[in-house]
């Protein structure tokens, strides 16, 4: 029990560490500009930014339904993993976001985002793998519902947001950081394939057919 609490204790330092860096940037425009994600910047050695990008948010909604998704899952990855590879899972997700990002917009420098989508993403993805069989109650609606259900919600609205091009958000990050957390914790856990053999198969092929026609979800 000990080891649970000190576990949650991660998540929710992440969550404040979110918020407190969010605040921040809803507040003071060139905080928000030093450290957002923007492909120019990136691509003349400012690097930092495709972590620090992670810990701000466009507003509050934003906010919350990551770190809403962050807290939900966080804890299911945490009581699968140790600390040390949930901290991976969470960085590798949001590098691997960054990168996936940089990919899709490199002749875009004017380009930017910021959120916490691509390791959340990787958590999500994550915690599904471990336990497929997860049932959350989302509310308004008290009816409980597979969690990889939420995941693919999670994904389609990524999408849909990558098509629209909507808002200061990440969308594209999203997709990176579910592959980020797909493959992360394959590699550090093959044995998730015997939790639904079937299941994680059918994870793989839809990240890789995303993967593979990304491109065509830009506007154009």
């Amino acid at each position: 029990m000990k080891l649970h609490e000190n576990m949650n204790k991660i998540v929710l330092f992440l969550i404040l560490a979110n918020v407190l860096a969010s605040l921040k940037g809803f507040n003071d425009l060139p905080f928000f500009n030093t450290y957002k994600f923007q492909v120019g910047k990136i691509l003349n050695g400012e690097k930092l930014r495709m972590i620090t990008s992670g810990f701000l948010h466009a507003d509050w909604i934003h906010l919350g339904f990551n770190m809403y998704a962050l807290y939900l899952f966080g804890n299911y990855v945490l009581t699968g993993f140790s600390s040390t590879y949930f901290l991976i899972i969470y960085f590798g997700s949001l590098l691997v976001g960054s990168i996936y990002s940089l990919s899709q917009h490199k002749d875009e420098p004017y380009y930017s985002a910021v959120g916490a989508s691509g390791a959340v993403s990787g958590v999500i993805f994550s915690a599904v793998m471990l336990y497929p069989d997860m049932e959350l109650i989302m509310l308004p609606i008290p009816i409980p519902i597979p969690g990889y259900i939420f995941g693919v919600g999670y994904l389609l609205y990524s999408i849909y947001g990558m098509k629209k091009q909507l808002g200061n958000i990440g969308h594209s990050a999203h997709l990176g950081g579910a592959i980020g957390g797909y493959v992360i914790t394959l590699f550090l856990r093959p044995s998730v394939l015997n939790n639904n053999n079937t299941m994680i198969i059918v994870m793989g092929i839809i990240i890789g057919g995303l993967l593979f026609f990304g491109d065509k979800l830009k506007n154009r």
